[in-house]
Formats: structure tokens, sequence, C-alpha cells
């Protein structure tokens, strides 16, 4: 999981700035990592300030760690530092997108929040000389953006995503806003063609991890999640992988919970220094 952040919305040090007056988005960046194999995963989002941004149309660099875009293929190379145990990363992602055109989707009812899956269905290669993982598979790439923090707009999100084959793949978002209101989504993504707005499935409950966070998921009436692998369990966020079964296929989707309620308590904005160190 690779994640450019300017503005990093998940950040304590951004808010702290938010609430003394306006604050500069430019001054709170970040490039986080996360690495998923057998035993503990790997996790790096070092906040960096202005003076360490450089960003133009074709890329992004946040301190050491840069994204460049070439006009076929779309490539990271990583320096940084795991947290809390102290490890260093360092590799190269990179990934071409297959044609699928798309355009960005409002989140919210007030338009603030838009989410872009830019590139849906994508090859892509990992190369990590530290710690020495390689990988090659299919991937993905979207953007998000808004005009406020996501705390000011949203209670609750759902989101989950599963390649239904090579050339199709599925998302789906459930949003609850501060006002109750609530959206849902669920998109069907092929290979050269037009996105496809599908019926939406049955939302599930799924069981709470050790930090009691809600977590919610969409498949078939009368199937049955199983989770594969407990990804991230933190106080306001989850991300699992999940066996799944959508329209009638059997899937391997990852999906992610958020509790933005939490997130803006004292108690949470204080621990996540732990994760989010910041070198400005």
């Amino acid at each position: 999981m690779l994640i450019g952040f300017v503005g990093s919305v998940f950040s304590p040090y951004y808010a702290r700035a938010r609430a003394r007056g306006p604050a500069d988005p430019q001054a709170h960046c970040a490039i986080n990592v996360a690495l998923y194999r057998d035993g503990r995963p790997l996790w790096a989002m070092t906040e960096r300030g202005a003076a360490q941004l450089q960003r133009g149309p074709d890329h992004l660099q946040v301190g050491p760690s840069a994204l460049h875009w070439d006009g076929e293929v779309l490539e990271a190379r990583i320096q940084e530092w795991a947290v809390p145990w102290p490890r260093r990363l360092r590799g190269r992602v990179r990934l071409r997108p297959r044609p699928c055109p798309t355009a960005p989707i409002d989140l919210d009812g007030a338009g603030r929040h838009q989410w872009w899956p830019l590139a849906p269905l994508a090859d892509v290669e990992v190369d990590f000389d530290e710690p020495g993982w390689h990988w090659r598979g299919q991937g993905y790439l979207d953007s998000n953006r808004g005009a406020e923090p996501l705390e000011q707009a949203f209670s609750h999100w759902h989101w989950a995503r599963a390649h239904l084959d090579e050339r199709r793949c599925m998302v789906v978002y459930d949003t609850v806003e501060r006002d109750g209101q609530t959206r849902a989504l669920a998109l069907e993504l092929r290979e050269g063609q037009p996105v496809q707005q599908l019926p939406l499935m049955a939302s599930t409950d799924l069981p709470r991890g050790a930090w009691g966070v809600a977590q919610q998921v969409r498949q078939d009436a009368g199937s049955l999640p199983q989770r594969l692998r407990r990804l991230e369990d933190g106080p306001f966020y989850t991300r699992s992988l999940l066996g799944l079964r959508w329209h009638g296929l059997p899937v391997c989707a990852v999906q992610e919970s958020l509790d933005l309620r939490r997130f803006a308590r004292p108690w949470v904005q204080a621990m996540l220094p732990f994760r989010m160190p910041r070198r400005a």
C-alpha cells in the first residue's frame, strides 16, 4: 500500500495547526508505505514540511521519496524508515495503468469531497532492496481530494475493492455524513469500457477488532464473509483482506473502515505521533 499525502488528512500536527487558524496543507505532507508479508508488517508515514515538498503535473517529492509519471508508468522511489520499530525501507514501485475511462465522483452531498479511480486496473512491480521483498501482480490507483477536513463532513465510511478477473475491478463505497445522510456506490470498472453502476448488495457487519471500530462490507445476500488477514487494526481505522462473494463471483477484497468521530478525540490524536513522526 502506497499513499502520497499533501495536507495529510490523518496528521495530528495538521489538526493542531487548523485548530489555531488557517493552515497550509503543503506544510503537512507524507509518503505512507505499508508492506504486508508473513510476520510483522512494515509501516512508514513520516510527515514533512513545505521545504521538503516538490510537486508538479508529473511528479511529487516528499523528503527523500518521490513519485514520477512518464506518460506510461507511475514510478515511486521510496527511502523511508518504518515505525515504531526502526527499519529502513528502500525500493521502487512501478505501476502501469490499463485503459479505463473514469472521472471524479462526489462522496458527499455538498460536493466538497471527491474520489477518482484513476487507474482501477493496473500492472504493478514492487522491488524493495531493503527489506528484500519483491512482488508482481495486479494493482489499483485512485485519488481523493477535499475542501475541508474529513471529520467535518463524515462520521464513518467503509470501502472495499476487488478484481473480478483480469479485466474487471469492482469498488464499493459507503459513507455516513455528520448529519446522518448516507451514500452508497457499487461500481464495476472494466478495461476499455465506461464505468458501470451496479445494484447494491447486502450490507454485513464484520466482527470488531481490538479497538472496537465498527466495520461493514457489502456482499451477496446469504453469503458469509471470511477475514483472510487483518492488515491494520487501530483506534479509528481498520484494513483487512476478505474473502467475499460479489454478484455470484468469489473475490479477495481489500476492505477499509474509518471512524472519524474517534479520529477527532483527543486521546486518539495523542497516540498518532507514534505512527506518524514529523521531520520538518
